[in-house]
């Protein structure tokens, strides 16, 4: 009988700042880092929750809607590694795991074992209005600060949200 495998020692901690030089005020680079986080965690949180949608999704719409939340599932990842670029060159840190995440995202899961189709279009359709707004809130935090790059690309960020809004709600009308 073999002995049971030792557990695996975490890596030490490093003990080296992680600095990036940046004309913003650290307070500024602090807010944006902490604003684009949280971005970066309901990024995560919606992109499963869409997949998660996109792997269940049963009835007489299946390929449209299978396909809709797929190809809505690429943008939204998307997002991801441009939110963590940006937070590391203003000099801060991301996100680290998906313990990290879940403390974070303020996207509720959706765990049941079967949602009706029309049903995962609007909690998703209401998750994209409510990223919109978030996006939003954080642009004013780089707006506050003058960060006219990561405001840039928030700006289109809440306009490819307001789409996937605008796409689910009409995908979800019933004919009348």
């Amino acid at each position: 009988m073999s002995k049971p495998a030792a557990k695996r020692k975490p890596a030490p901690r490093r003990t080296a700042p992680l600095d990036t030089p940046s004309d913003l005020a650290s307070g500024a680079a602090k807010d944006i880092a902490a604003a684009m986080n949280l971005m970066l965690a309901d990024v995560f949180a919606l992109y499963l929750k869409t997949k998660n949608f996109h792997w269940h999704m049963s009835g007489p719409h299946f390929r449209d809607y299978h396909l809709l939340l797929d190809e809505q599932a690429d943008q939204i990842y998307a997002m991801a590694d441009p939110i963590a670029e940006r937070i590391r060159k203003l000099g801060g840190t991301t996100l680290r795991s998906i313990g990290h995440i879940a403390r974070t995202q303020r996207v509720l899961d959706n765990d049941a074992g079967y949602v009706e189709p029309l049903d995962m279009l609007a909690e998703l359709r209401e998750d994209n209005k409510e990223m919109a707004a978030r996006l939003r809130e954080a642009h004013n935090v780089c707006d506050e600060h003058r960060d006219i790059a990561t405001a840039s690309l928030i700006e289109v960020w809440i306009d490819e949200t307001e789409r996937r809004t605008w796409f689910l709600f009409e995908a979800s009308r019933k004919r009348g």
